[in-house]
C-alpha cells in the first residue's frame, strides 16, 4: 500500500480526491434534506401522518437499495475503461445500465404495489400501516427514476464529472419543497393529500431530478449515445454486471438493514429509546456523508488508476482515500465526546430524550473513525471491482456479531440502549478491520482491469 508515496504526488492526489469528493458529499446531504423536507411537511399534518409517511419511506429504502446496489457496478465498470480511454466501452456499459435498470425497476414495482399485509406483519397499526402502503405504491414511478439517475450518475462520477449531478440535486429540492407544499396541505387550489401527497411530490421531484441531470450533461453524454447497439443484447455482459452489482446491494442492503432492525429492538425497550436512538443516529448519519463522499471518489480514482495499468496510482489513491476518512470521522468523534448534550438539544428539549442521546454518542464517537474507515474501504475495493468480500465482511461483522452482541448485551445483560450501541460499535470496527486487511491484500499484487 506504500508504492511512489512522495510528497508532491501525495498533495496532487488529496487534492484530486477532495475535488471530486466534495461535490458527491454535497449530494449525499441533498438527498437526505429531501427527504428531511418530507418528514417536516407531514408532521405539521399529524403524528399518525408523519408515523406513515417515515415506515412507507423506510420500507421504500429498504427495497430500493438492492437494484440501486446492482447499477453501481457501473464504478468500476466505467471508471476503468475511462482510465484505459476506452469511450466505446463507456457507452456500451452506459447504455447496458439504462438497460438493466429497466429490468430491475419491474420488479421492484411489483414488490412495492401492495404492501399492506407485509406491514401489518411487522406489528404496525392497521391505519398506519393503510397510509404507509399508499405511499410506497404513489412513489413508484419516482423509484423508476432513481434508477436511472443511479445510472447517469455513476457513469458521470466514474469520468470524475459531478457538477451535472449536483445541480439536478438542488434543482429537485426546490421542486420537492413546492410540491410538499402545494399537495400535502392543499395550497393554489390543490387538494390536501397529506401522506399521498408527500409521495407524489417525492416522484415528481425525482423524475425532475433525471431530467435535470440529463440535460446538465448533454455536453458529457452526447458522445455516447449513438453506435454498438447490437452489443445491447451482449448476455456476457449483463451476466458481469450482475456478478459485481449484486454482491453491492447485498452489502448496502446488509448495512441498512442493520440498523433497522436496532430501530426495532429500541422500540422494544421504550419510545424514549427509539427517540433518543434516533436523535444519535441522525447526528451520525450527517457526519457519514463525508466518508461516503470519500467512498465514491475512491472507487473513481481507483477504478481510473486500474483501468489505466498504474497500480502505483491506484495504491497511492486507495491510501491517500482511507486517510482522509479517518480524519475527516476524527472530528466528529471528537464533537460526540465532548458536546454530547449540545448536539442532542439541537433536536429535542426534552431533558429525558436529551440525557439518553447524550448517553449513546460517546459510544458512536468510538466507532465514528472505524466507520469512515470501513466505507471508504468499501470505495477503494468496489474501484478494483472486488464486490464480494465486502458483502461478506458486511454479513459476519454487523450480522453474526453486532447485532446479536448488541441484542444480548441490551436485553440479557440489561444494559439497555447503550447495549445496542455497543454491539453496533463492534460490528462497525470489525468490518473495519477486514476490510482493511482485504485492501492490503488485494491491493499487494497487480489488479487486472475488467475486459469485457
Amino acid at each position: 500500500m506504500h508504492g511512489s508515496m512522495n510528497t508532491p504526488r501525495v498533495r496532487a492526489e488529496t487534492a484530486a480526491v477532495v475535488r471530486l469528493a466534495v461535490p458527491v458529499i454535497l449530494v449525499q446531504v441533498g438527498m437526505m434534506i429531501m427527504g428531511t423536507v418530507d418528514a417536516m411537511m407531514l408532521g405539521r399534518v399529524s403524528e399518525e401522518a408523519l408515523a406513515a409517511g417515515a415506515l412507507g419511506n423506510s420500507v421504500h429504502l429498504a427495497l430500493v437499495i438492492v437494484p440501486m446496489g446492482i447499477l453501481m457496478a457501473l464504478d468500476p465498470l466505467v471508471a476503468q475503461a475511462y482510465g484505459a480511454g476506452d469511450h466505446r466501452r463507456i457507452a456500451r456499459h452506459l447504455k447496458q445500465g439504462l438497460v438493466m435498470a429497466l429490468a430491475l425497476a419491474i420488479p421492484l414495482s411489483a414488490l412495492m404495489w401492495d404492501t399492506r399485509a407485509g406491514l401489518r406483519l411487522l406489528g404496525q397499526q392497521p391505519g398506519i400501516a393503510e397510509a404507509g402502503a399508499a405511499y410506497i405504491r404513489v412513489v413508484i414511478p419516482g423509484s423508476w427514476a432513481v434508477l436511472f439517475f443511479v445510472v447517469v450518475r455513476q457513469t458521470l462520477q466514474a469520468m470524475s464529472v459531478v457538477r451535472p449531478t449536483l445541480m439536478a440535486i438542488i434543482v429537485a429540492n426546490g421542486v420537492n419543497f413546492l410540491a410538499n407544499y402545494v399537495l400535502v396541505f392543499g395550497h393554489w387550489g390543490a387538494p390536501a393529500l397529506g401522506v399521498v401527497g408527500s409521495a407524489w411530490a417525492t416522484s415528481i421531484s425525482r423524475w425532475v431530478m433525471l431530467f435535470s441531470v440529463v440535460a446538465l450533461a448533454r455536453p458529457w453524454l452526447r458522445r455516447y449515445g449513438s453506435g454498438e447497439r447490437h452489443r445491447l443484447a451482449n448476455l456476457r455482459s449483463y451476466w458481469r454486471h450482475l456478478k459485481i452489482g449484486v454482491p453491492i446491494g447485498i452489502q448496502l442492503s446488509l448495512e441498512m438493514w442493520i440498523f433497522t432492525a436496532v430501530a426495532l429492538m429500541m422500540g422494544n425497550l421504550s419510545a424514549r429509546a427509539l427517540a433518543g436512538h434516533q436523535i444519535a443516529l441522525n447526528l451520525a448519519a450527517l457526519f457519514f456523508m463525508v466518508p461516503l463522499g470519500i467512498s465514491g471518489a475512491a472507487a473513481t480514482r481507483v477504478g481510473n488508476a486500474i483501468g489505466r495499468r498504474d497500480m502505483p496510482g491506484a495504491r497511492l489513491s486507495a491510501a491517500v482515500c482511507l486517510a482522509l476518512g479517518a480524519a475527516t470521522m476524527s472530528i466528529s468523534a471528537l464533537l460526540f465526546w465532548l458536546v454530547p448534550e449540545f448536539l442532542s438539544r439541537l433536536f429535542t428539549p426534552d431533558p429525558g430524550i436529551v440525557a439518553l442521546a447524550a448517553s449513546l454518542l460517546p459510544i458512536a464517537a468510538l466507532f465514528q473513525i472505524f466507520d469512515g474507515t470501513q466505507v471508504v474501504g468499501v470505495g477503494v475495493l468496489r474501484g478494483a471491482a472486488d464486490t464480494r468480500s465486502p458483502a461478506l465482511i458486511a454479513l459476519v461483522g454487523f450480522w453474526g456479531l453486532g447485532l446479536p452482541l448488541g441484542w444480548w448485551l441490551a436485553f440479557r445483560w440489561d444494559q439497555g440502549p447503550e447495549g445496542l450501541w455497543w454491539g453496533l460499535t463492534t460490528g462497525l470496527c470489525t468490518v473495519a478491520v477486514l476490510l482493511l486487511g482485504r485492501v492490503r491484500v488485494r491491493f499487494a499484487g497487480e489488479i487486472a482491469a475488467i475486459r469485457l
